[in-house]
């Protein structure tokens, strides 16, 4: 069962043992309901999002991964979210852990990613200072669209002569070794991939964060407590003055809240 909670929603005082909020209705999204529900605004240049997912006590990961906290529902989300993006933005961490593959081609945004202008699917970009990863792999062998890899002026030029040989498109964006994040995004859209999603990992969230780049969260909370050290959705030095976004919409299903917050 889902329900769409509107933006003017009241919860808080909501006692235990009343009635559902007045106003939550019970729906069956499509995909093409999700797609509206979630598409890009109408804006000039790059617009960032981030889609993470993190447990009531703050965990985005589990035993280093985020599947064991999410859902079929979460995942259906995800889907949407990649197959509304010119490209997804991920951190060279985040891809070794997860084992990320290509992005395929989804015969259900067919019509819809043709009629915007964008390709069968959306490009993978990582995000990598050092360049340590495994250029053997699908992700740069052979993805539909290819691969990109952001990185400084300052890497490793085997590193980078290794991944162009698999196939993968180099972008510098940082001066020294390390991705400048605002230029990373404007590279992005330089290159004319202006719906950006990012699915972290932390450490790269956190950094998007601090260089004031981020547009939108994409956040699932899931309804389970796991306790220990894991990672939150955003890692790094914390920011001087706390960034206020303004919630857009929120879904609920099986207790996982898929909420959605602009910058204002």
């Amino acid at each position: 069962m889902r329900r769409l909670f509107p933006v003017t929603y009241e919860t808080a005082a909501q006692a235990p043992g009343e009635a559902p909020v007045t106003g939550a209705t019970d729906r069956e999204w499509g995909l093409a309901e999700l797609a509206e529900a979630y598409a890009y605004p109408d804006v000039r240049g790059p617009w960032l999002r981030a889609n993470m997912v993190s447990t009531l006590d703050g965990a985005a990961q589990h035993d280093g991964r985020s599947q064991p906290i999410s859902s079929a529902t979460d995942m259906r989300v995800f889907g949407v979210l990649r197959g509304l993006a010119d490209a997804v933005v991920v951190g060279a961490e985040t891809v070794r852990q997860e084992g990320y593959r290509p992005a395929r081609a989804r015969e259900a945004f067919a019509a819809l990613r043709e009629a915007a202008g964008q390709g069968p699917a959306p490009a993978i970009a990582v995000v990598s200072a050092g360049l340590d990863l495994d250029f053997s792999l699908p992700l740069f062998t052979s993805p539909l669209v290819p691969t990109l890899v952001l990185t400084g002026a300052a890497a490793d030029p085997d590193r980078i002569e290794a991944a162009r040989a698999a196939g993968a498109r180099v972008v510098i964006a940082g001066d020294g070794a390390g991705v400048d994040p605002a230029r990373a995004v404007r590279a992005l859209g330089d290159l004319g991939l202006t719906r950006l999603l990012t699915e972290g990992g932390p450490r790269l969230l956190g950094q998007l964060i601090a260089a004031g780049v981020l547009d939108e969260l994409c956040l699932t909370v899931s309804p389970m407590l796991t306790a220990g050290g894991a990672q939150r959705i955003a890692g790094g030095p914390s920011v001087a003055v706390p960034a206020r976004f303004e919630l857009v919409s929120l879904l609920e299903e099986a207790g996982f809240l898929y909420s959605r917050y602009r910058r204002p």
